[in-house]
């Protein structure tokens, strides 16, 4: 009966090796499994984020463009208000220039 209890020992020690071989492998092909299921993700979250960044650059890009109506006419707006300020300025000036230019020019230095 010795010799039938080693066989059954062996058999009980293979089944056991088996099974934790099997769970092993589960673990295994479950891990890989999540790796590609993160790498899905992040590919996914990557290319929303791509698009996202995209978007905001184009828009950038329309409202910096010399093609845009809206740029053009805010660009005249502001040169008119400051050729109207400059105009304004001079106007103010002008007068105290020409005093003080006759005052250099008539004053005799000796």
């Amino acid at each position: 009966m010795e010799p039938n209890r080693g066989q059954g020992g062996i058999q009980l020690l293979l089944a056991a090796e088996q099974e934790a071989q099997h769970i092993v492998n589960a673990a295994r092909n479950a891990k890989m499994a999540r790796l590609k299921q993160a790498k899905e993700e992040a590919e996914k979250e990557i290319a929303e984020y791509r698009a996202q960044m995209e978007a905001d650059f184009q828009k950038k890009l329309a409202e910096t463009s010399g093609d845009s109506g809206a740029n053009v006419k805010r660009l005249e707006h502001e040169t008119e208000a400051k050729i109207h300020h400059l105009k304004a300025e001079t106007e103010r000036i002008s007068n105290d220039v020409v005093d003080m230019l006759l005052r250099h020019v008539t004053t005799v230095k000796n």
